[in-house]
């Protein structure tokens, strides 16, 4: 099986035509009956392989992890408080002993996994091209990295305060958004993007948690949504490189609308009351429907389909705590599951002629900047 990426990789290198490749994706495209963009295809499993290495990579970083932290351990200790009423001297000597033991464990297990991670990758994304094992140890080699400079901060016992935790956390974010374009500058990982704007959206409000000081979860919230919608349109940019979704850019704006949604979704659904219990009130559940209609009609228009799933659990508790007012106590869970199953299986298999409808319904301008219809 073959991936776009291998076929553009074969023209560059002279082994086939540009156009025998573009008369491969087109007989392809045919014996599928399907049109390639509204397939929203994109790399993750090519063979039984690929879950092999990766159950291998995950045990492999595991043990890094697992050594750095020993190591951690051998070169620390835990002060023995040796009474039951400890004096407050022995109780700061022990926090602070937990503190660089803590932190030395997050500096040497980030080390190891992040070394381990770019040395397997060297293999395994740069010369064995594996798509689920390069996912995987992307995200090990960022998080470690984050990891790794959260522990540097805890040695230097600078999460003494709000503030300060805020500015390390936006230093590790940076750090680790620095990481992940080194990373990507060498294997080229379509979610590597992602992954490097994530950390940048941390740093973006850590930076602005410190300036306020100690933020309101309303707060924190409204900046993980102004995130959201720019990583939203930071992503339709990348889409809108590659409108027949043929190239790697295609992939990079999959995993950049896979990032958005959740950021997006979350902070308005919050806001409406449906995370924080089941009694959400009948007004809130039918705003939760109407949202995720216009979630519905975006992702038919950009032919993504990420905000419709991230959204999806909400969706199910406000019409299960709707079925429940009108009666059907016993069977909510039920209604609710065959109602938002049938819907989505029938927006499967209605795609393309219901987005062919919204998208000519839209302004020429816009039109030409979306994937076309078949």
């Amino acid at each position: 099986m073959y991936s776009q990426e291998d076929l553009n990789s074969a023209v560059s290198a002279g082994a086939i035509s540009a156009d025998a490749a573009n008369a491969l994706r087109a007989h392809v495209a045919a014996s599928r009956d399907a049109v390639p963009a509204d397939a929203e295809h994109f790399r993750l499993v090519t063979g039984f392989n690929d879950i092999f290495v990766s159950i291998g990579v995950i045990i492999l970083l595991l043990a890094a992890g697992g050594i750095g932290q020993q190591i951690a351990n051998a070169f620390t200790s835990l002060p023995v408080m040796g009474t039951l009423d400890p004096t407050q001297a022995q109780i700061d000597a022990y926090i602070d002993a937990d503190r660089l033991r803590t932190g030395l464990q997050l500096l040497l297990g980030g080390i190891l996994v992040s070394a381990t991670s770019w040395l397997l990758a060297e293999f395994f994304t740069r010369r064995k091209h594996m798509a689920l094992p390069s996912i995987l140890l992307l995200l090990a080699f960022v998080g470690a990295v984050f990891a790794a400079v959260i522990g540097v901060g805890n040695l230097l016992g600078v999460m003494h305060s709000d503030t300060s935790s805020a500015v390390l956390v936006s230093a590790s974010g940076l750090i680790a958004a620095g990481a992940a374009w080194a990373h990507w500058r060498r294997f080229m990982v379509p979610i590597t993007v992602a992954a490097g704007t994530a950390a940048l959206a941390i740093t973006g409000i850590a930076i602005i948690a410190a300036i306020i000081g100690s933020p309101g979860e309303t707060v924190i919230l409204a900046l993980v949504l102004a995130s959201g919608l720019a990583i939203f349109a930071l992503a339709m940019r990348w889409d809108m490189t590659d409108l027949g979704r043929t190239t790697r850019r295609s992939d990079v704006a999959f995993w950049l609308h896979l990032l958005a949604a959740p950021m997006i979704a979350h902070p308005l659904f919050h806001s409406l009351g449906v995370t924080q219990g089941d009694n959400i009130g009948a007004g809130a559940a039918v705003a939760v429907l109407a949202i995720y209609i216009v979630f519905g009609i975006v992702a038919l228009a950009v032919d993504r389909r990420a905000l419709l799933v991230s959204a999806l659990a909400y969706v199910l508790i406000a019409l299960t705590y709707l079925f429940r007012e009108f009666g059907a106590v016993e069977l909510n869970f039920a209604l609710t599951a065959l109602v938002i199953g049938s819907a989505l299986l029938t927006l499967s298999a209605l795609w393309t002629p219901i987005r062919r409808t919204i998208v000519t319904g839209l302004p020429t301008n816009l039109q030409a900047r979306l994937p076309a219809t078949a």
